[in-house]
């Protein structure tokens, strides 16, 4: 399996939060290849500017210590974003559907709303 973590689990995987049961847990580690956005990044020091939430200082180096694989965003990431049904309004959670539809990943996320697209999603 390919997956892509949605921000709050890329958050929840870096900092051990108990939130990931073990199962969860072992299904990043098995899976074939685990993919983070840059968009999860943008959205995570965005949020952190503005005191929204805390997050590791070393953002980028704790990505790549917790080997997980970069996934661009390209033009047709963004076409397909905004031509998405405004099933959620949040844009950083529209291009993560975009991207795991467009690359045949599946999306890891707590957040219900996103199982309305047509995309394979996995709720922890």
């Amino acid at each position: 399996m390919r997956l892509l973590l949605d921000t709050n689990i890329l958050l929840w995987w870096l900092t051990d939060d108990l939130r990931l049961s073990k199962a969860d847990r072992t299904l990043i580690t098995d899976a074939a290849a685990v993919f983070v956005s840059p968009v999860s990044a943008w959205e995570i020091e965005i949020k952190k500017a503005i005191g929204k939430l805390s997050a590791p200082d070393d953002l980028d180096a704790a990505i790549r210590r917790s080997n997980l694989s970069p996934l661009d965003v390209t033009v047709a990431h963004a076409i397909a974003a905004g031509r998405l049904p405004r099933h959620h309004r949040d844009p950083f959670d529209r291009m993560l559907v975009a991207q795991a539809a467009m690359e045949s990943l599946t999306l890891v996320t707590s957040d219900a709303i996103l199982k309305a697209y047509q995309v394979p999603v996995i709720l922890v």
